[in-house]
């Protein structure tokens, strides 16, 4: 009986991920080109199991640093592992001037987790340590899994990698709470990824910018666009070779683009 359940099973993993059900959309495309960057999208509906990619090498071959998108992990992390008791847990500022000025005061994880405070989130990992991390990435197969450099900024320096594929997946299974947390504790990461809601449409996400090996700017959004109560998964990945490029702005231009010539954020899907 439990042989012919797994065959059952694995027959319907082939089925879901049959060729069929994947569309390389190459009009996307456009986005990428118009803003001089190089990189890849995935959209996956969830009520038909279809996806739908630019550039499907890059997003289901490559690998790269996770950056800001890793405060996903970590918030859950630190939250199952009582280091952050709640969203409304305050780190203070350590007192040093950082670039970015919302950084520059205390912070709640909430807070910290919007404006993507990494001096807020290395101090989380810190008091995470370096054996639960590991444990905890190994439970969930997080990207290449190992910390092979320190505990504050393996996310940040190329040491750790993630796919598109890898990073959209997890994002689905938070949605869904199936992730080995707390449902309390993926709710809370929820909230704060939620950053557009009105009544045309729900956009949750988490940015990430970092430098690749070669020191392109590589930036991130993963996350999902609900309408109707009806979610679909997506993840942004690009890179850009331009010193002076306003990535923050690409970013959200490229997203907003792709959605919208997609037929999404109006309310119609």
């Amino acid at each position: 009986m439990l042989k012919i359940v797994a065959v059952f099973f694995l027959a319907l993993l082939i089925y879901s991920c049959s060729p069929k059900n994947f569309k390389e959309d190459d009009k996307l495309g456009k986005y990428f080109t118009e803003n001089k960057v190089q990189g890849c999208f995935g959209l996956y509906n969830n009520a038909t199991n279809e996806f739908t990619f630019y550039n499907l090498k890059r997003y289901r071959d490559s690998s790269y640093l996770p950056a800001s998108t890793f405060k996903i992990v970590n918030s859950l992390i630190g939250l199952q592992e009582g280091k952050i008791v709640n969203d409304s847990m305050l780190i203070k500022w350590d007192g040093v001037k950082r670039k970015v000025e919302s950084w520059n005061k205390d912070l709640t994880m909430y807070e910290a987790f919007r404006v993507s405070s990494v001096p807020y989130y290395q101090e989380v990992a810190r008091r995470i340590g370096k054996e639960r991390m590991q444990s905890w990435l190994d439970s969930i197969g997080y990207g290449s899994k190992k910390i092979t450099t320190a505990i504050d900024t393996f996310w940040l320096d190329n040491s750790l990698k993630i796919t598109p594929d890898e990073e959209l997946g997890l994002v689905k299974k938070l949605y869904f709470n199936q992730l080995p947390f707390f449902s309390i504790n993926q709710d809370i990461v929820k909230r704060a990824m939620l950053f557009e809601n009105n009544a045309n449409y729900r956009l949750g996400y988490k940015t990430g910018w970092g430098k690749t090996e070669n020191g392109n700017h590589l930036a991130w959004i993963v996350g999902w666009v609900e309408e109707n109560n009806h979610p679909y998964f997506y993840v942004l990945n690009f890179e850009s070779a331009d010193p002076n490029a306003d990535i923050p702005s690409i970013r959200m231009n490229i997203l907003k683009g792709i959605l919208n010539q997609l037929g999404f954020l109006k309310g119609k899907m």
